[in-house]
């Protein structure tokens, strides 16, 4: 419950992955009694409706969604319809409203950074967007290093333990690391996918059409290289959909893989209504389902951002298979590998071709047969990730610091 003299804070966000971050961390100041609203400066902040987040601002999406790793033709989207002016229009109309809440969180990158050093009001920074694994040592944009070491800014929280520690030293100030708030969205499996007694391998194409329909194809060309014996009873297979993504638009990119989508008799609660098929082999489809077959799975073929840092941080191995974007180019993937580290791997071969997807499939094998896996992928999930709970633990450190 809200008191009517509780702090009132304004979430500032810049990207989908930070809107889902940012909606758990209002949702945790929330149940420790503080009023939380948000502000996504890209799309139109579901994942804070979604929580019960009120957002403050009128939204506009765009095609390239505000990624930071695109494509020139993705480049060229922003500027054609207006993003980047936009963005700016929306920035400081955010300004102007965040002088009215008690203190301003910034989640995402310099962006929301600047935002809230303009509002002159107590603020908070969550980096999400930044690592020092990317390139071993952190160079903050200007002037996001300045701004955060002013007094303005009462917390800095990293995304991982190297960049707290780092950041620390540049900044000359505490930085802290309590875990990531996207952990929280898929901490438990609310209808577990059916218990398997041989492995499942779960499928992430990603969440923007028409991206997710091209990502979802390159799969199903790099599994018909699997070995012809394998099928049903040797090695499940399970994609996580959004909902834009339509039996129509199936059965029509399955048909050109020479897969044909199917209808299932479903066993057990949580199984699969619908299916791809390819001989033997069959892919369960699920729709809206991302944290039940993230952890009903032994291993993730992936092609997206925020959904493949959630199975890292569940101790999952991630198998890329970069493509065309604009948002899961070589690029992308090549900066995901720095960031995650050891549990992701990629295939040889250009991208889409058929010596990728043949030694994609191969890699696929041997992961699957590596005793060293749950062992390296523990280790990663605590040091690039942290575990579930985030949200909470910087919820209490925020409302401390305003004290």
């Amino acid at each position: 419950m809200i008191r009517s003299h509780a702090p009132r804070l304004l979430l500032v966000s810049n990207g989908h992955g930070e809107d889902l971050s940012g909606a758990h961390l209002g949702r945790a100041l929330a149940g420790l009694g503080a009023y939380a609203a948000a502000l996504p400066l890209v799309g139109h902040g579901k994942a804070y409706k979604q929580l019960g987040i009120p957002t403050v601002a009128a939204t506009r999406s765009f095609p390239t969604h505000g990624m930071g790793y695109q494509s020139l033709w993705g480049r060229l989207q922003e500027l054609v319809n207006g993003q980047t002016i936009d963005g700016l229009k929306q920035s400081m109309a955010a300004v102007g409203l965040a002088r009215s809440y008690s203190a301003v969180v910034a989640v995402g990158d310099v962006v929301p950074v600047v935002v809230a050093r303009l509002s002159r009001r107590p603020s908070f920074c969550y980096l999400v967007a930044y690592s020092s694994h990317y390139e071993g040592r952190l160079r903050l944009p200007w002037p996001c290093g300045p701004i955060l070491q002013s007094e303005w800014f009462r917390a800095v929280f990293s995304r991982d333990r190297h960049t707290a520690a780092d950041l620390s030293t540049q900044l000359n100030r505490k930085v802290q690391f309590l875990g990531n708030p996207f952990m929280d969205a898929v901490g438990v499996s609310p209808l577990p996918l059916p218990s398997l007694p041989h492995p499942r391998v779960g499928l992430l194409p990603g969440s923007r059409l028409p991206e997710a329909l091209d990502n979802l194809a390159l799969m199903l060309a790099m599994l018909a290289h699997l070995p012809r014996q394998l099928g049903r009873d040797s090695l499940g297979l399970a994609a996580a959909l959004v909902k834009d993504v339509t039996v129509d638009h199936l059965g029509a990119m399955a048909a050109k893989q020479g897969w044909r989508l199917q209808q299932r008799s479903p066993r057990c609660p949580g199984a699969a209504a619908m299916e791809l098929v390819h001989g033997s082999m069959g892919v369960e489809l699920y729709w809206g389902r991302f944290a039940d077959v993230l952890h009903g799975s032994q291993l993730l073929v992936a092609m997206a951002g925020t959904a493949t840092e959630q199975a890292v941080g569940l101790a999952k191995p991630i198998l890329q298979m970069p493509g065309a974007g604009p948002q899961f180019t070589p690029g992308f993937a090549e900066a995901q590998r720095r960031l995650l580290g050891p549990a992701v791997f990629c295939g040889a071969g250009l991208p889409g071709s058929v010596v990728n997807a043949q030694d994609t499939a191969r890699l696929l094998m041997v992961l699957l047969r590596d005793g060293d896996m749950p062992t390296i992928c523990l280790r990663t999930a605590h040091e690039r990730i942290g575990a579930p709970g985030g949200s909470k633990a910087m919820a209490q450190a925020i409302l401390g610091g305003l004290n």
